[in-house]
């Protein structure tokens, strides 16, 4: 099943007041009020599917893992963190598709792509003797008829022997790696995929920590506005906020 073929029900769009009412009440063990923030989020999980798209996954998967992700945004969500939920729940979502994505890669690759991936193996190799050198993406996408981005795809999902780094090919003067050919119509998917590291090295703070790097960092408050809204000195906030960076840091450069 397709994006285009999936029917979503219609919920009503709820304000920031409303989602932290429910919050709150899921919090206090409200199971319908919990249903009502992931019922009037579906379209949120469907508008960050859509990037994932063309993946050899069925849309309906891709949602399903989408609302897990909904529902751990859902159960995890401090309110005193002083954000939006929105802001909390996408980067939340996007890592647990791009985990059912890593994870389940090797089982879920279609057909069609595999035959691609086929095409693409034989256009490389006999453009290769014909040219003297590594074919260019796009010199393999004419041959073939296909787009750059289709070309990407099937290397990528018939794990052939190459990084999204590698070099490829050469444009004049330019060595192009593959990933200078994945689409990128502006700068917002560096900025999810920023997000998703983010997040990924946030989980693995304590809850304390988390708040104070988000305080800290993200509200641009002071040490001594953290202590107080804490209940911390402000000796104490610096060190759980050297303690938290230094996991960041640790994790992010791994």
């Amino acid at each position: 099943m397709g994006l285009q073929d999936m029917s979503l029900p219609r919920f009503p769009l709820l304000k920031e007041e409303e989602v932290l009412q429910l919050l709150e009440r899921t919090r206090q063990g409200d199971q319908k009020a919990r249903e009502k923030l992931v019922n009037c989020n579906y379209r949120l999980v469907f508008n960050i599917i859509r990037r994932f798209e063309g993946r050899g996954h069925e849309a309906d998967d891709l949602f399903q893992i989408g609302v897990i992700g909904l529902i751990k945004a859902i159960d995890n969500f401090d309110t005193s963190f002083n954000v939006k939920f929105s802001t909390y729940a996408v980067p939340m979502i996007i890592g647990e598709i791009r985990r059912f994505l890593r994870d389940d890669h090797p089982v879920k690759v279609t057909r069609a792509i595999k035959e691609k991936a086929v095409q693409v193996r034989h256009a490389r190799e006999e453009l290769g003797r014909k040219l003297d050198r590594e074919p260019t993406v796009a010199e393999i996408a004419s041959e073939l008829g296909m787009d750059n981005e289709e070309v990407v795809l099937a290397i990528e999902a018939a794990q052939l022997p190459v990084s999204l780094f590698e070099t490829v090919g050469q444009d004049g003067n330019d060595f192009n790696e593959l990933i200078d050919y994945l689409p990128s119509s502006d700068e917002e998917e560096a900025g999810w995929l920023e997000s998703i590291d983010l997040h990924d090295a946030m989980e693995r703070l304590l809850v304390r920590e988390q708040q104070i790097i988000i305080m800290r960092y993200f509200q641009d408050k002071t040490q001594a506005e953290v202590g107080k809204i804490m209940g911390l000195s402000q000796v104490q906030v610096s060190r759980l906020e050297q303690k938290a960076v230094t996991k960041l840091r640790e994790y992010l450069l791994r």
